[in-house]
């Protein structure tokens, strides 16, 4: 919706038309701008995807009328244009809908008035985004336009640059990700080319993960819809790629999807050998449901979790060396160990997401008094896996073998091995603090200036170290102008989004720290950020928290969430267990 006016009467003249890279076609028809068109071919697989573009031209005073394929207006008070878009696209293998008809139902259901169409936007978005406060101070360097504090960024005393990326992030997935769309893609849904970098696809052995971290803990639940949709179409078609390629029940997905849940692997072998994307998607179910613990749902998504567990059970095979059961073939993602080659048995990533997997299909079926047998074999499994193994540097293993240090890429920007540490709580400093050590090592090592969402990873990594000086180190070079564009979005060139999301929950994360029976606070507050406050972040369990600091120390937390309710909070060494009253909140102070 645009709304044009003037200061004057009669003042607006202008040509409205269409400028478009697309094999497409433009018209003025019943007084409406229309664009029409096919989407490319590739591959010899002929277009079939159809698309429209109508632009409804609304007018106070003045005179509107058709000049060939454009619409002038001309002498007009005030100006109102509506644009609606519609593809033929209604699901992975159903191109058949009416473009024409969505855009013109559209436009249909659109009352022309300006300021009613944007006090619905209002209604629809600031509900959702003013769930969560975040403040950590602010400066002068606040008060400077964004461009210049982002250019400034390394050497400005400016803390509230960092509440306006974290702010930032949660607009982007509030904007790209809603019930009914699909889910945000490398670049969100926000690109400007034909033939977008990567397809603009979901690549899944990170970046999509990344985009729905934020998601859960602060407070845009509704926003994971679209991504539990997709993963739920990707288990049809990776059913089929289950059972043409390996002879397996269940189904499976490697390192990438796309608008018509491809499942089977794509690129070289270096990057598409790896059938853990499914399985790792399948944690966000679980997420969905334990922060928000509705049964019906978990009732629902848990076939779709089932069978990506049934395919591993299938393919899982013993290690020659007594290992245990591992993935083979997989790889680490995208990452070469010293012979020149990615593919493997086993590597740390696969055995650390077939934990959680398995784990969370078998607490799935026990909290839905279902599949007893299954859930035996499948524990039985997963107790066979490998464990996670340090290296002769105190690092900790990428593969079965000890191969770090030889490996070509010793700064690799992924960081596949400390899927443990974060998102997974497989490791912490305080149950493996053998295994943190061992990762700190591993970080250490890699380094912390790498692309722009390797740095988002990162940030989370020292944030569950509990290292807060460290973790704003590594804010601070995603905020740099190399690696955070002017209008903030993640500089992984030319553009994707998924290093906004990371660094946005990275910040929530050095606030508060979620894990089933716990709550820690401030585990990771740096120096730079003495006082503040984190509101209406969402916990494991059903439970929403405040909480405010000064000096370092939480002053005030507010817990919010079921009646009856039991968690523990922490903060450092102190543990406080409380229970949510009937009122459905209690204050704690530590």
């Amino acid at each position: 919706v645009m709304r044009l006016s003037a200061d004057r009467p009669g003042a607006l003249s202008f040509e409205a038309a269409f400028e478009t890279p697309q094999a497409a076609d433009a018209a003025v028809h019943d007084g409406d701008l229309i664009l029409s068109g096919r989407n490319g071919s590739q591959f010899d697989v002929p277009a079939a995807l159809t698309f429209e573009t109508r632009v409804r031209v609304i007018t106070r005073g003045g005179l509107t009328r058709a000049d060939g394929k454009a619409l002038r207006v001309e002498g007009a008070d005030e100006v109102l244009l509506l644009v609606a878009a519609a593809t033929s696209h209604v699901g992975p293998r159903d191109v058949s809908g009416d473009p024409r008809a969505r855009t013109l139902a559209t436009l249909q259901q659109v009352t022309p008035d300006f300021d009613q169409l944007k006090a619905r936007h209002l209604a629809d978005y600031q509900p959702l985004f003013r769930r969560v406060s975040f403040a950590v101070g602010a400066t002068e360097a606040a008060l400077q336009p964004t461009d210049q504090r982002v250019s400034k960024s390394q050497t400005l005393d400016d803390p509230a640059l960092a509440a306006l990326y974290f702010q930032y992030g949660r607009y982007l997935l509030l904007s790209c990700s809603r019930p009914g769309t699909q889910p945000a893609n490398l670049q969100g849904l926000w690109n400007d080319k034909t033939s977008p970098p990567w397809g603009s696809k979901y690549t899944i052995n990170i970046n999509t993960e990344m985009n729905y971290w934020p998601a859960e803990p602060l407070a845009m639940q509704e926003c994971v819809e679209p991504l539990i949709t997709m993963v739920r179409q990707m288990a049809e078609t990776g059913a089929v790629t289950a059972r043409v390629n390996y002879g397996a029940r269940g189904w499976v997905c490697h390192h990438n999807t796309d608008l018509w849940r491809a499942t089977a692997p794509i690129d070289g072998a270096r990057f598409g050998l790896w059938p853990m994307g499914g399985a790792w998607l399948c944690e966000h179910l679980w997420d969905h449901y334990d922060y928000g613990r509705d049964k019906a749902y978990l009732a629902e998504v848990y076939p779709v979790m089932k069978g990506a567990a049934q395919f591993f059970l299938d393919t899982l095979v013993d290690h020659p060396d007594g290992s245990g059961l591992v993935t083979c073939p997989s790889l680490s993602p995208e990452n070469l160990h010293p012979f020149g080659a990615s593919v493997c048995a086993g590597p740390a990533m696969d055995s650390q997401i077939l934990r959680d997997l398995f784990a969370h299909v078998a607490e799935a079926s026990q909290i839905l008094r279902k599949d007893a047998a299954f859930r035996r074999e499948v524990l039985a499994a997963r107790a066979r896996l490998p464990a996670d193994r340090i290296g002769k540097a105190g690092q900790l293993q990428e593969w079965l073998q000890d191969w770090d240090m030889e490996a070509p890429e010793p700064h690799h920007r992924h960081v596949s091995h400390l899927y443990g540490l974060f998102p997974s709580w497989q490791m912490s400093r305080r149950d493996t603090p053998d295994l943190a050590r061992a990762a700190r090592k591993s970080l250490e090592l890699r380094g912390d200036l790498s692309t722009g969402w390797a740095i988002g990873w990162r940030i989370n990594l020292w944030a569950r170290l509990g290292e807060g000086d460290r973790t704003h180190d590594v804010l601070k070079l995603l905020l740099s102008p190399e690696r955070t564009y002017p209008n903030l979005f993640d500089a992984h060139p030319p553009f994707q989004i998924d290093g906004n999301f990371g660094g946005t929950n990275g910040m929530a994360e050095m606030i508060v720290q979620s894990r089933p029976g716990e709550i820690e606070l401030l585990p990771a507050l740096p120096s730079a950020w003495p006082r503040g406050w984190l509101k209406g972040v969402r916990a494991r369990g059903g439970l929403t928290l405040d909480v405010e600091w000064d000096a370092g120390r939480p002053t005030r937390i507010r817990l919010r969430g079921p009646v009856g309710a039991e968690t523990r909070l922490r903060f450092a060494s102190i543990v406080q267990g409380v229970r949510v009253p009937a009122s459905g909140e209690l204050v704690a102070t530590f």
